[in-house]
Parts: C-alpha cells; structure tokens; sequence
C-alpha cells in the first residue's frame, strides 16, 4: 500500500533543522558524559531478597534520525545596473602661440593707447581748470584795481572839488571883501564929518539893497556912541544910493543884505 504523500506545511523547515540541533547536542553529552565519568569497579556485594524486584522499565525507544533539510533554492543575482556613459566634452581648439601673442600685443597696445588718451584728456581738463582759474583770477585782481583807480579818481575829483570849492569860496570871499570896500568907499564921499568926533569910533549898519544896487533901507545895528557920526553915516549910505554891486551875477546875488562899518580915521 502506497504511503500517502507527505504535505509541506509552512514552518517545516526549521522543526526539521531543530530537531536535528537537540540530537545532534543530546549525542554529543551522552558521548562526552561516558567518557569523561569512568570510574573503578565496586566490590560485588550480595544481597538476599525476599521478593523479586520489580521488572526494570522498559528502554526508551531511540529518536527517529531527522531528515536533512531541503536545499535551499538560490536567489537570482540582481541584474547589474548599466552606469551611464559620460558625454564627451566638447573639444576647445588652443590658439596657436603665434596667434596667442598676436592678440596680447594688440590687447597691451590698444590698453596703452587707451592710458595715453585718457591721461591727455586729464591733462587737458586741467590746463583748462588752470587757465579758468587764472582768468578769473585776472578778472579779479581787474575789478580790484579798477575799483582802486575808481577810488583814487573819486578821491582826486573830491580833492579838486573840495580845492576848487575853497577856491572859490576864497574867491567869492575876495570879491565880497573887495566889493565891500568899493561901496565902504564910495559911501565915505558922502559922510560929512562932525565936528565933535573924538577918537576912531566904528559904527555898523545893516542894508538892504535891490538887485540894481539901490538902497531900500538902512538899520544902525551897533552905534558908535556919537550919535552925530552915526547920522552921517547913515545919510551918506542914502546919497550914495545906487551903491555899486560886483560884476559876478554869483556875487551880486549875495549883495541884497550887508553889513557895513565906517570909522571915521579910516
């Protein structure tokens, strides 16, 4: 009769395999145990029984042998991932040395050109900053000096305005001194002299004249303290009317108010 086939349950596997290890440890202490224990022989003794001992147990039945566990089947080996291939990089051709010189000296020269204008350029701004400076430099010292002239020319035409008004101040003074001694004189013709004047008395009058030199009136401001010398005096201005006045229109328009003085020794 053909024994039924055995069903693989799940977990077999390693029952079988430990099963195996226990006999495989339990062999190796029975093996080491007999050895390892060996003692001498006990003298024999004999002993009387009175019944039979009881029939020794029955031998445990020996382990049934496992069986060998299944090989395993091998894993398939992973299939190896292709690396990527790197792209080749794109080839730059080198200048040839002659060319490469070439190139330096035509850069170096042109960075050279490049320095020598710029540094005219810089040169030529400040030649033009100079000469601005310069200019307006000159300008001022210029103005400075045509101010100074203008100051020195005010200051001469003062001078001669103030000289020339001097001048003329003198002059008109001259004139008015030389005017009034004509008219002094030709008033002195016409004072009949009394004759109880004792000393050099002076006697001052105001007058008042029209511009053609005819008297209007005639003020004793300060008497002699002969009173007969100062009333021929006054009656001579009178007679003497119309007095005669300067030539100069500017002086003859100052003689519309005068002040004479007569003494009688002059």
């Amino acid at each position: 009769m053909t024994p039924p086939a055995e069903r693989k349950e799940p977990g077999r596997k390693w029952a079988v395999m430990l099963a195996v290890l226990v006999h495989l440890m339990f062999a190796a202490v029975l093996v080491f145990g007999v050895n390892w224990q060996t003692r001498e022989a006990a003298p024999v003794i004999a002993e009387l029984w009175n019944s039979l001992p009881l029939a020794p147990a029955p031998a445990p039945k020996a382990a049934p042998e496992p069986k060998p566990a299944p090989a395993e089947e091998p894993k398939p080996e992973p299939k190896p991932v292709p690396k990527p291939v790197p792209k080749p990089e794109p080839k730059v051709e080198q200048p040839k040395p002659a060319k490469v010189d070439i190139a330096l000296k035509e850069k170096e020269k042109k960075r050279k050109e490049e320095e020598r204008k710029q540094a005219e350029a810089e040169k030529k701004l400040k030649d033009q900053l100079k000469e601005q400076e310069l200019k307006e430099q000159r300008e001022m010292l210029a103005d400075e000096q045509a101010a100074l002239s203008k100051q020195r020319d005010e200051a001469r035409r003062q001078k001669t305005a103030a000289a020339q008004a001097a001048a003329q101040v003198a002059a008109q003074a001259r004139g008015m001194a030389e005017a009034i001694g004509r008219i002094r004189s030709h008033v002195r013709r016409f004072v009949v002299m009394p004759a109880d004047v004792a000393g050099n008395p002076e006697a001052e009058f105001e007058v008042f004249l029209l511009p053609t030199g005819e008297v209007l009136n005639v003020r004793l401001s300060r008497s002699s303290g002969n009173t007969a010398y100062d009333n021929a005096v006054e009656r001579a201005i009178h007679k003497a009317s119309p007095l005669p006045l300067p030539v100069d229109p500017l002086l003859a328009g100052r003689f519309r108010e005068l002040t004479l003085k007569f003494r009688p020794n002059e």
